[in-house]
């Protein structure tokens, strides 16, 4: 048996606002933007550069309910890691685009990481494994 993790939804305010910043500020591409007139939603989604399977589904909330949890998906731990293969090229760059970071970078015994937050409050780990 072969698996994989193709999508991992990401609940957000507003389609083209979290496109600006995923396309923007972390240099994703832009992978598939769908109206499904059925549903009234667009099938979003973006993928870091080189990424070959997993992207994030933009899904924009729909409900009160779902909108409770944009920015708070994982109760306030971080929830996405974005390996990177030069860690002080991309902090520098996340830095000087605005991106907030709310721990500093630090090197552990599995490489280099720092915390930041996207545009609705999730934490993410941008990290350098120590191998790579």
């Amino acid at each position: 048996m072969k698996q994989s993790i193709l999508h991992l939804a990401l609940v957000v305010r507003d389609y083209d606002e979290a496109i600006e910043f995923y396309t923007r500020k972390l240099h994703f591409t832009l992978v598939e933007d769908t109206y499904q007139p059925e549903q009234d939603k667009r099938w979003v989604t973006v993928a870091p550069p080189g990424a070959i399977v997993t992207t994030l589904l933009l899904a924009r909330a729909a409900t009160l309910e779902q909108k409770k949890f944009i920015g708070h998906q994982s109760g306030g731990r971080v929830f996405l890691f974005l390996q990177t293969n030069d860690f002080w090229r991309d902090y520098r760059e996340m830095v000087s685009l605005g991106i907030k970071f709310i721990r500093e970078p630090k090197e552990e015994s599995y490489g280099t990481v720092a915390v930041f937050e996207d545009l609705y409050g999730n934490l993410w780990d941008l990290i350098q494994r120590g191998d790579s």
